[in-house]
């Protein structure tokens, strides 16, 4: 990608009025990938909002985040002034099948 055409996209996903994101730190990022991924956070810090669900604890990111300098930053600016909820080990997903099968044998 050229800068012109990455510098466009990283400001457009700083003028959204909620970026959400979903399993971060599912997957491993390289490190230009996880670079991008902090200039979009940078691009919003303290004008918009960011939604972030994951299954790994803030520990857990240095795996998706392999520069551990890069992920104490990223941490730092994602939870500076956050709220965060905490919900838990069981999966949302999972709770939820697991109802319906109940509600199904019982019915």
């Amino acid at each position: 990608a050229d800068d012109k055409h990455l510098s466009k996209t990283i400001a457009r996903y700083g003028r959204v009025d909620l970026l959400c994101l979903d399993e971060l730190g599912y997957l491993e990022l390289d490190r230009r990938g996880a670079e991008l991924l902090f200039q979009v956070f940078t691009e919003r810090e303290e004008r918009s909002s960011i939604a972030i669900a994951s299954n790994s604890a803030f520990s857990e990111w240095a795996r998706t985040f392999t520069d551990p300098r890069l992920c104490a930053a990223i941490v730092d600016r994602l939870t500076f002034d956050a709220s965060i909820i905490e919900t838990g080990t069981e999966s949302f997903r999972l709770r939820t099948t697991k109802r319906r099968r109940s509600s199904t044998r019982a019915s």
